[in-house]
């Protein structure tokens, strides 16, 4: 039976590699990780990736107040480096091949983002992680993956998070809180619900790429969307 998605780009927050400490990357959570994208790519699935660098830049940020936004900003990027060398190890230790690219050019560690290049890398069956957000300040990682999708075109963005989709109030706090399967994107905008920052949500309605929300930490979650095609996690789509 045929994959449900071609090629995707999945976007995991810093955060998520917390896990159950209070700064840096839990090993258990990176190698669980690793092994959820393994079985994808082993379907066949073409697998791109984005993490942000809260994990790493959390631990500084409180040398940062008062620090000049674009420095800031370049900081942030570099934490993503890191986040992105760690996930990169852990894929490989996994027997994935994979290419790690940044927007920002540090030779020694990974090549500079090409986009034919990329495409190339993804149509070999490597996993291709992107680094350094956009390689310019004032955008997030959200805006980043948004931009790596629609440049390599992805058939969808999978956004993994804590929780199990969209709600229409925080599911953290308010126990009563109802879950969305499916979305619009006009909808998402209209209630204010936190999705992706609004330059990445902009990015994917003009480009009509679909969004979907999940649970990472749940095992098997990843494959039984991408491969299987169950309905799991919110579905952001564009009227």
């Amino acid at each position: 039976m045929a994959n449900k998605y071609k090629r995707i780009l999945l976007k995991l927050s810093g955060e998520a590699l917390l896990g159950t400490q209070g700064h840096g990357i839990d090993g258990d959570i990176l190698t669980q990780y690793a092994e959820e994208i393994k079985s994808v790519q082993e379907a066949g699935v073409e697998v791109s990736i984005v993490i942000g660098g809260g994990n790493i830049f959390r631990g500084v940020k409180g040398a940062t107040e008062g620090m000049d936004r674009v420095q800031g900003d370049y900081m942030g990027m570099l934490a993503t480096m890191i986040n992105s060398m760690a996930l990169q190890d852990a894929l490989e230790r996994q027997g994935v091949k994979t290419r790690l690219m940044s927007a920002i050019r540090m030779e020694a560690i990974a090549e500079p983002f090409i986009r034919r290049r990329a495409v190339r890398h993804l149509e070999k069956g490597r996993v291709v992680i992107f680094g350094a957000g956009t390689g310019n300040p004032y955008f997030t990682t959200d805006t980043a993956g948004a931009l790596r999708a629609i440049e390599a075109e992805a058939d969808v963005i999978l956004k993994g998070t804590r929780v199990d989709g969209i709600y229409d109030s925080d599911p953290e706090k308010n126990p009563d809180a109802q879950k969305f399967d499916v979305i619009t994107g006009d909808d998402v905008l209209q209630r204010r619900l936190s999705v992706m920052d609004l330059t990445a949500f902009t990015l994917c309605r003009e480009n009509n790429t679909p969004i979907i929300v999940f649970d990472m930490n749940t095992k098997g979650n990843f494959k039984k969307i991408v491969v299987d095609g169950e309905a799991l996690g919110t579905t952001v789509i564009w009227e």
